[in-house]
């Protein structure tokens, strides 16, 4: 594991609890290397997260394997997204460290297409319920590879 960034602390990782059920989350697609959840915090026009389904705090944790396996899926979200929401831009963001804004110690990419105006918001936004990320999840799926 890598010890030089300064990792943020948690009790429990929210993302191995979404994975195991033990916190309700949309999921919209789940390999044996990586999972797509659709964020309650909606930065963007259909805005996800992919991680490893393994706990790696960092993007320096990851094996090959499931950098690799990441980045597959990366560019298959951004696909969906693009597509499903005819997005003019496309938003691509990861932090490692708590000095880059990292907030949860379980490596994760950003992937959401632009919004009408422009860019994605980085201000607070209003939590999605459940119910809103499920459908945003249905928009996308015909689109997943």
């Amino acid at each position: 594991m890598n010890t030089s960034l300064e990792i943020p602390e948690v009790a429990r990782c929210p993302f191995c609890d979404y994975l195991t059920g033990a916190r309700p989350f949309t999921i919209l697609t789940r390999d044996s290397l990586t999972a797509t959840l659709v964020t309650r915090e909606q930065r963007g026009a259909g805005h996800l997260l992919v991680i490893p389904v393994q706990h790696r705090p960092t993007l320096l944790d990851l094996t090959r394997d499931e950098a690799s396996a990441v980045m597959a899926s990366v560019t298959s979200a951004a696909r969906a997204v693009t597509l499903a929401y005819q997005s003019e831009g496309l938003a691509v963001w990861q932090n490692n460290g708590v000095p880059a804004h990292q907030t949860i110690p379980h490596v994760h990419f950003h992937v959401a297409g632009t919004l009408p105006e422009g860019g994605t918001e980085w201000d607070e936004v209003d939590e999605a319920s459940i119910a809103e990320t499920d459908v945003i999840a249905e928009k996308l799926r015909p689109f997943i590879a």
